[in-house]
């Protein structure tokens, strides 16, 4: 029987190497990370193409795979039985891949015998937390950790196989035109050319991992009070919230369940939590959090009314991409509040200095919108002593100086496209 399962997850590997698939960004990477002897953990959210991109590194190479996303592998799961058909069916694999190793009970103290053996892991998986915390603990220092989020604005451009280029009027309509389906739609795979299935595929994808990566996984009893929470985040995403006004709004019983289920939420990449930055840690801790949402398409696909959405959209856009270029919720992004209580979307901050300042606002068209944002960025700069600032609009470019500091207007989608300032 388990036997039979190796070999028919062989035919589903060949299957998918067949497919012509998007490069990733992040796949210039790859020969380094592939070269090290450390463990190779890809995590990220369900569907954004971890499975694909570990398919991709390795598609040169000889390497064995095993995907635990299946319940037969799972239900007959015998550690020395399973090696001894992964020999006899691969023959001198140099590579093993586990797909979604999170599945396997105890998963970590397998893996660290076959790191003993000597055996070259590619591992992949849906819950960060988890496993980044099993693999600290058993594998400290052994192991590479590369995050797969949904498709980036240049990635979703590439997959529908159009150009950049606004060289034209005609030309920037049309760039901003998929910028805007972007900012709607979001990056998963496997809706950027279905669109009209988007809705309904991503509105089932995040009930499948509330129902299969936290209620299952934690056996969480009361369902509906994770569902609200969920539910209540999603609709004020980029809005600041307190624990005690969860339980009090969502009748979460105690601060203790909602610390709980707000860490369920984090682990399986729904959502980011930013804190408030503050030279005081103790300040920072107990100061109000920002939720944020891994992909705008699950805001879209759960939503009533998104007119009156389309600025913080355009904030969860930059957070998300912020996180896509290494910044961590942990120690590097914060958001801030002056002296005055003038918020500063985004600090991004290297060790302990501060290295930029970005305001996000669709538009800055009205004097007083511009006013309020440049305030805001000169005010901060002054107390955080940062001169790198930057407000990101939809399609405003301008620079101007205020105060003796330089402040760039720049389109979002010339950010996110990484184009010369």
């Amino acid at each position: 029987m388990l036997k039979s399962i190796v070999l028919q997850q062989k035919e589903e590997r060949n299957m998918l190497l067949k497919h012509d698939y998007q490069n990733r960004v992040s796949m210039q990477e790859n020969e380094d990370f592939l070269a090290s002897g450390l463990i190779k953990l890809i995590t990220g959210p369900r569907r954004a193409g971890k499975s694909v991109f570990a398919l991709q590194m390795l598609q040169d190479q000889n390497f064995a795979y095993l995907n635990f996303d299946d319940d037969f592998l799972l239900k007959n799961f015998d550690e020395s039985l399973l090696w001894q058909h992964l020999l006899e069916v691969y023959p001198n694999f140099q590579y093993l891949l586990l797909d979604e190793i999170q599945n396997l009970s105890n998963w970590d103290i397998w893996v660290g015998k076959l790191y003993r053996r000597g055996v070259n892991l590619v591992i992949t998986g849906s819950n960060a937390n988890l496993l980044s915390n099993e693999m600290a603990s058993v594998l400290t220092g052994r192991y590479l950790q590369i995050n797969i989020l949904p498709f980036g604005l240049r990635e979703f451009i590439d997959y529908k196989k159009t150009k950049i280029t606004v060289a034209t009027p005609t030309e920037k309509a049309a760039l901003l035109q998929q910028t805007d389906e972007f900012l709607l739609y979001g990056g998963f795979p496997e809706i950027i050319l279905s669109k009209n299935i988007a809705r309904n595929y991503l509105s089932s994808l995040f009930d499948s991992v509330l129902l299969k990566d936290i209620t299952k996984r934690y056996k969480v009893r009361n369902t509906n009070e994770l569902y609200n929470l969920a539910n209540y985040l999603l609709a004020n995403f980029c809005n600041p919230f307190s624990i005690n006004d969860l339980v009090t709004e969502l009748d979460l019983g105690s601060v203790h369940t909602a610390k709980k289920f707000c860490k369920y939420l984090e682990e399986p990449y729904l959502f980011f939590y930013l804190s408030r930055y503050n030279s005081k840690l103790k300040l920072m801790q107990n100061a109000l959090k920002k939720a944020y949402v891994v992909d705008n398409g699950f805001i879209t696909a759960r939503a009533f009314e998104l007119s009156k959405n389309l600025g913080r959209l355009l904030e969860n856009l930059v957070f998300v991409e912020l996180i896509r270029r290494g910044f961590s919720t942990q120690n590097t992004l914060f958001y801030y509040r002056t002296r005055n209580d003038k918020e500063i979307d985004f600090v991004c901050r290297q060790a302990h200095q501060v290295t930029a300042l970005i305001q996000v606002s669709y538009e800055v068209f009205n004097p007083k919108t511009l006013k309020r944002e440049i305030s805001a960025l000169t005010e901060a700069a002054g107390e955080l002593r940062c001169n790198h600032l930057l407000l990101l609009t939809w399609d405003e470019e301008n620079t101007i100086t205020e105060n003796n500091l330089k402040i760039t207007i720049m389109p979002v989608w010339k950010w996110l496209l990484k184009l010369k300032e």
